[in-house]
């Protein structure tokens, strides 16, 4: 992709950083674990090489939706597989019940899953290294049991409390358009934008964003050009558009992804007298 594409402070990099993607669970997915980029590094090479961070945003949820984020303080290698032994890992997860809007955060190397039930907007790391810890003794059409990498999920696991979990977002604009700070990290950041009526976006001087769309529908307008856009739509925005407008025909909500600059971004949040506890909340080394 041209530098003038991804931004000037992408101009050395050779892949693309984000994506974003839809998750529909009919059922309870596998626990699974991600590596960091140091372990992928190493031993995932033909895969990229990169670990994978992410976030969940609950695009809808039915009553009882929840997430299994991270596993309890106490919980070690040892109890882990006594758990897996004895097909009982759910017992030793953080729970957390999942509603529309919410959000979470899950970095690499913190064993999750996802119960049935709900509809997910997900914005991660460029990668899809996946270990498969537990899949529910399930088979396929033949018989056969999905493959696990039990040894590597526990290689990379981290045992105990973890910064994952549902994040609190910080409220960036009050006044129409609402936006709000989801998650950030150092390998993306997501914001949730709600419009009802025309509103312009100014793009990052250095960064492309990603604008997804979660309901709603309307039209962007931008210098030279225009096109419709509705609920599920994903959008490519490079920094040399400037100014797009958004010009809903329906109240409209999108999440916005791009790739910050964290400690300009702290810094920011500190100057408009955001308190460091709550920083943290959204805002993950």
């Amino acid at each position: 992709m041209a530098a003038e594409w991804r931004g000037l402070r992408l101009v050395s990099w050779s892949d693309f950083p984000i994506l974003v993607k839809f998750i529909f669970p009919a059922d309870k997915l596998s626990i699974q674990v991600h590596p960091d980029d140091a372990y992928a590094g190493k031993h995932e090479q033909a895969a990229g090489g990169r670990g994978k961070t992410e976030i969940w945003h609950a695009v809808s949820a039915e009553p009882k939706a929840q997430v299994l984020i991270g596993l309890k303080a106490g919980v070690d290698k040892q109890k882990f597989s006594e758990g897996l032994d004895t097909h009982r890992l759910e017992e030793l997860f953080e729970a957390y019940p999942a509603h529309a809007g919410d959000t979470f955060f899950i970095p690499a190397c913190t064993p999750h899953t996802i119960g049935p039930g709900i509809i997910l907007c997900e914005v991660q790391q460029y990668s899809d290294v996946t270990y498969r810890v537990y899949d529910y003794r399930r088979v396929d059409a033949s018989g056969k049991p999905r493959e696990l990498h039990v040894k590597k999920a526990l290689d990379v696991m981290r045992f105990g409390k973890t910064s994952g979990g549902k994040t609190l977002p910080l409220m960036l604009h009050k006044q129409a358009p609402k936006r709000e700070l989801v998650a950030a990290s150092r390998y993306f950041a997501a914001e949730k934008w709600e419009l009802s009526a025309a509103s312009v976006a100014e793009s990052e001087a250095d960064c492309f964003d990603l604008l997804t769309i979660l309901s709603g529908r309307g039209k962007f307008e931008w210098q030279g050009g225009e096109a419709n856009y509705r609920s599920g739509d994903c959008w490519f925005r490079p920094p040399t558009l400037e100014r797009l407008s958004i010009q809903p025909n329906e109240s409209t909500t999108l999440i916005r992804a791009y790739l910050p600059d964290l400690p300009a971004l702290r810094s920011r949040l500190k100057r408009e007298g955001v308190s460091q506890g709550a920083i943290s909340q959204v805002v993950f080394d």
